[in-house]
């Protein structure tokens, strides 16, 4: 059977992610939890949770890992879909966690995360030996960083292939750079060229099942730094891809 690869609206999030005409569950109650953190809720217009959690097929009792988390925005978001059942491995490395701060730390403490792993690796090896049989990984806005940290990104990309059960997928979300630019703009603008990441993740063994287009904005000349204190008001607004990958 020929490999065909998803470009998904949102009409087609559901189908795409699961190989089938599946409904996706109904995420509202996830983000409208009336303990979720103001400061989360003040972003979510540009980060746009609902349509991440469908595209990459989120679904309660799954097996998740949130690489590069931060603060853990996106591990929160996953812990709640994942819920009742499931679990999520949070992993930053010494730098990112060092950059969180506080927050971190105060996120993983919340009721909703009781189910949570934290997880302090390096991106060469992220993920603690339990973490195996995974049905998904997610980097959000983070593949970037890896070249200024200067990580090894075969090695990373073939742990995840290791960690994933046969069938389960790794999601990639970035601020797009201009085409053919490769890395030249990942320290500086903090965006990376969207064929690159296909192509480097690829290499690991993957396949691209998906591409979503809930976060693209044409209007994006891509000549502007995406880093929060950067971007300003701009924030949210950058043209970002999203590549939904599958373990065969």
């Amino acid at each position: 059977m020929r490999s065909t690869t998803c470009r998904v609206t949102l009409l087609t999030l559901a189908a795409c992610a699961t190989g089938g005409p599946a409904r996706p569950p109904d995420y509202a109650p996830v983000l409208a939890a009336p303990d979720r953190l103001e400061a989360d809720r003040a972003i979510d217009g540009g980060r746009h949770p609902a349509e991440t959690l469908a595209f990459a097929g989120v679904r309660p009792g799954m097996r998740v890992a949130d690489l590069a988390a931060g603060g853990g925005y996106t591990t929160e978001i996953l812990a709640r879909a994942v819920a009742p059942g499931g679990v999520v491995f949070s992993q930053n490395n010494a730098l990112l966690t060092k950059l969180a701060g506080d927050a971190w730390t105060a996120r993983l403490a919340r009721p909703a995360l009781a189910d949570v792993v934290r997880v302090e690796r390096e991106f060469e090896d992220p993920l603690p030996p339990e973490a195996t049989h995974l049905d998904l990984v997610v980097i959000y806005a983070s593949y970037h960083d890896l070249v200024a940290m200067k990580v090894d990104r075969g090695r990373m990309d073939r742990a995840v292939f290791t960690a994933l059960k046969p069938g389960g997928a790794f999601v990639v979300v970035d601020h797009s750079a201009r085409p053919g630019s490769g890395v030249e703009d990942s320290p500086t603008l903090h965006r990376i060229d969207e064929e690159l990441v296909k192509s480097e993740v690829q290499a690991a063994g993957f396949r691209l099942a998906a591409e979503g287009s809930f976060l693209r904005n044409p209007d994006d000349a891509r000549d502007w730094s995406t880093s929060p204190r950067a971007a300003g008001e701009r924030r949210g607004t950058s043209d970002r891809f999203a590549l939904r990958f599958l373990r065969p």
